[in-house]
Parts: C-alpha cells; sequence; structure tokens
C-alpha cells in the first residue's frame, strides 16, 4: 500500500475528514489533500505531525500490511519503498503489527537529508554506513562517518542524517520499535 492511501486508510478508519486532520495538526487540508493523492512525499517530520493529529505513530501507521505476515524470506522487488526528499528507503518485510525491529537499506542522493529539523521517537536505532560519507547529528553531537563506520543511539534524542557524498550515500539500518 503507498504512503498516500495508506494515510487515507489511516485517516477514514478513525473517521476523519481531511480538515478536521489539518485543524488537529497544522498541515493545511490541501497538503493532506496532496499526499493522500500521491501528487507529495512529505517530510519524515511533516509525516509525524499529521499522524499525531489521528493520533497513531509512525510504526503503527507503517505495520498496516496486507494478509499473510508470516513471510520469511524477501526478494528484493517485494522490500516495501518510500521516497523522501532525496532519500529511498526500503524496509525488509511487509510491517506487521506486533513485530518489534524494522530493518532498512537508506539510499541517499547526494545532499539529501531526513529534513531540516531533528527528529525525535520512542526507541533505538543503528546501523552501518556502506557507501559514501553521512553527517549524522544525535543531540549536540554531530560526526561524519563513512564506509564501514557505524553508529548506535537512543533515538528518544533528536537526531538528523544528511548525506555529504556527491556520489551519494548507502546505509544499512535498524530500528526498534519500527518507526515507519
Amino acid at each position: 500500500m503507498d504512503l498516500g492511501a495508506r494515510l487515507r486508510f489511516v485517516r477514514t478508519d478513525r473517521n476523519l475528514s481531511q480538515r478536521e486532520l489539518a485543524k488537529r495538526t497544522g498541515v493545511t487540508n490541501s497538503t493532506i489533500s496532496l499526499i493522500e493523492s500521491g501528487d507529495m512525499n512529505p517530510s519524515v517530520g511533516t509525516l509525524k505531525r499529521v499522524l499525531d493529529g489521528i493520533p497513531v505513530t509512525l510504526g503503527e501507521f507503517f505495520s498496516i500490511a496486507p494478509e499473510g505476515g508470516d513471510k520469511i524470506f524477501y526478494r528484493a522487488d517485494e522490500l516495501l519503498t518510500f521516497e523522501q526528499g532525496g532519500v529511498v528507503f526500503r524496509q525488509v518485510g511487509a510491517p506487521s503489527f506486533g513485530r518489534t525491529l524494522q530493518i532498512l537499506r537508506e539510499n541517499y542522493v547526494s545532499g539529501a537529508d531526513t529534513g531540516a529539523a531533528v527528529y525525535a521517537h520512542e526507541g533505538e536505532e543503528g546501523g552501518f554506513i556502506l557507501h559514501g560519507r553521512v553527517e549524522i547529528t544525535v543531540g549536540d553531537r554531530q560526526e561524519i562517518l563513512g564506509p564501514g563506520d557505524a553508529y548506535h543511539f537512543d533515538s528518544r534524542q533528536p537526531h538528523r542524517f544528511r548525506c555529504l557524498s556527491s556520489e551519494g550515500c548507502e546505509i544499512i539500518s535498524a530500528c526498534t520499535p519500527p518507526t515507519f
């Protein structure tokens, strides 16, 4: 299910109109409409604000999955893909209620980041840089990591990722609980 269809499903399942959701979140009605129609990919921060108005966590939002959640092995073309601002996230496995771990392959184009504002959520995050250089900000700490380097932090601390490589960068990450 794509992001817009997923948002529409969750919103209507909670008996909310686009206007009501806009009032609750401060995100304009037209922005919510553009997201639901697939004409706009929101930043993670904007998506979180919209979901807070429902209310539903990012993890719950991406936990909506088709039947058959007992799948173990996944081919590359079966990975759930979400694009946002020059970052492509590929998730191992279909999201499912009750899962406690999320594994992602993240590809950033040169200069792409997770949004101008830092964000925070429950849980922990960790990962390995496979290719390129990425600047990671966690709280008041900032580090530039390259191939083979790794990170692990309490994701309740505000954080942000930004690709510094002209050729882009690739990260394999894990998050618990799932955030999207």
